[in-house]
């Protein structure tokens, strides 16, 4: 290996070490969508009834289902919904703000997901038959997903807020960002389509945690 090349692998190896130190993230867009508990899902497709995996999420063991309802708020309608499985204790319907607005959602939180304290109602119509949900309905906190080795290695906490950037042609700084951590999840950051609008994602991105 001549000398130029030498300094060229040194510079490259200076570079990835550089980055291997930064808090680099991929960033991906949640779309409105409901988890179901199994006797919401029997009365809205049949009884027993079993979702259809579609395809894979990142989360391990989350996955994009075959069935779809539609909402039904006072205001509105919306059509076509995804449901992720696997099942839950209890519903969820996740909206962005525009989405609850839209459909007319009462009572607007932004809370964790699985945290349903002040959550708003929504008609859950399926194939079958609907659901009254009440107190189901949040938009998301936007959140990151750690495992335990990547929040030791950063030095960040379950539960602890950040501020994520992400980058993009609408570069964004992104505050009151909730870290969840757990050897369940794989790293990424979760936000809704508002959020992407604000930065200027139009698909899957990245993002550097700023602690």
């Amino acid at each position: 290996m001549n000398e130029q090349s030498l300094l060229i692998n040194e510079i490259s190896n200076s570079i990835k070490y550089e980055l291997s130190k930064r808090k680099i993230i991929k960033v991906e867009i949640s779309a409105r969508h409901v988890h179901l508990s199994q006797s919401d899902l029997e009365i809205l497709f049949g009884s027993n009834y079993s979702l259809t995996p579609k395809r894979d999420l990142s989360q391990p063991g989350q996955y994009l289902s075959e069935e779809r309802v539609k909402l039904v708020g006072t205001k509105s309608e919306m059509n076509n919904v995804a449901i992720l499985g696997p099942v839950r204790k209890n519903t969820q319907v996740e909206l962005s703000i525009s989405d609850a607005r839209a459909l007319g959602v009462k009572d607007i939180t932004i809370n964790e997901s699985g945290y349903l304290q002040n959550a708003g109602s929504i008609t859950i119509v399926g194939k079958n038959g609907s659901i009254e949900a009440k107190n189901s309905v949040i938009v998301a906190k936007r959140h990151i997903h750690l495992r335990e080795e990547d929040a030791r290695e950063w030095n960040i906490e379950n539960g602890q807020i950040v501020k994520v950037k992400v980058y993009g042609i609408r570069s964004l700084i992104f505050d009151e960002v909730v870290a969840r951590v757990s050897n369940k999840f794989m790293p990424a950051m979760h936000i809704d389509f508002d959020e992407a609008n604000a930065c200027g994602l139009l698909s899957q991105g990245y993002g550097e945690i700023i602690l």
